[in-house]
């Protein structure tokens, strides 16, 4: 009998944990009778009664398994280390919040029994904030515009990853994991499933600005060039423009010497604008630094605060 790892990573769920874990089991139970399971949570130092209410859940279900962080190791090195810790034939990752819905993992097992090694979840639709899923459309379009490598537009993470993908993952020894952009660079052959994303079940999202541009910065330091080719052609363009502008001052007060009076606005606005594209592409390079550092320290993933159920 095959084995299905199903992999949950929460935060502050405390209201959607006890269901989550209901419904892998029903799943399973009535529909999915032909696999053995092991569900995985892996909290990331939630404040809330999560952890309380995972340990209720593995004293009842010894098939359920919990890993405790020892502090927030943020919103992608907690579910790749996860995915690391499965012991599965395949490792399903889902949300906690039911915006990945249950209904996605038979759909996702038929396509694995197929021969497909990675299935995965793509947005076509959401019921989220319209804004926000334009805003993520025009990110996707540009990553995918600029990247060497081939993105994948409304991919979260949520899919189906075979063993022997699960263990390239293993082999990376990347402390900076981005799993969206590892799927479309290393992995094997591929299935996409459509389908409409909807609203969380209950609690409030835990990304805001700075969890979002996090994540795009990271996704653009990793598989972009532009950032920096863009600093070096725009620097050699404005170069260009001034040493022109510059010899056309000169040639109109050669010529006009008592009538041309240039003034000190463009000498000020000239200063302004080339201050500015220096910060903006410091701040850049900076970006391209701090991804630099990261991988260079080598930090673990995450550290283990506890293990339930693990033998």
């Amino acid at each position: 009998m095959k084995k299905v790892s199903i992999l949950i990573p929460c935060y502050n769920e405390e209201e959607n944990v006890v269901p989550m874990s209901e419904a892998i089991r029903d799943l399973f139970e009535k529909e999915l009778t032909q696999y053995d399971y092991e569900l995985l949570f892996i909290d990331n130092a939630s404040a809330d009664r999560t952890r309380e209410l995972l340990r209720e859940i593995c004293a009842k279900n010894k098939k359920v398994k919990a890993i405790f962080n020892a502090k927030n190791f943020g919103q992608f090195n907690s579910p790749y280390h996860g995915i690391l810790q499965t012991t599965g034939d395949c490792t399903i990752s889902m949300v906690c919040d039911f915006q990945d819905p249950i209904d996605l993992i038979p759909k996702y097992l038929k396509e694995w029994e197929e021969g497909y090694k990675i299935v995965i979840g793509i947005k076509s639709k959401s019921q989220e904030n319209p804004i926000m899923y334009f805003l993520r459309s025009i990110y996707y379009k540009m990553i995918k515009k600029f990247s060497d490598v081939e993105q994948i537009e409304h991919f979260t993470g949520s899919g189906l990853y075979d063993k022997e993908f699960v263990q390239v993952l293993r082999d990376l020894k990347d402390p900076t994991p981005f799993l969206r952009g590892i799927v479309a660079e290393l992995g094997f052959k591929r299935k996409e499933i459509e389908y409409e994303q909807p609203q969380r079940r209950a609690g409030k999202t835990h990304n805001n600005f700075y969890t979002l541009y996090d994540a795009a910065m990271l996704s653009f330091t990793s598989y972009t060039k532009i950032g920096l080719r863009l600093a070096t052609f725009l620097g050699l363009g404005v170069g260009g423009i001034s040493f022109v502008i510059a010899i056309i001052y000169l040639v109109m007060k050669l010529i006009f010497w008592d009538r041309f009076d240039a003034g000190m606005a463009p000498v000020l606005i000239g200063m302004f604008f080339l201050g500015a594209v220096q910060l903006l592409f410091l701040g850049l390079i900076g970006e391209y630094i701090l991804s630099i550092n990261q991988r260079v320290m080598n930090r673990p993933l995450v550290v283990e605060e506890e293990r339930i159920n693990f033998e």
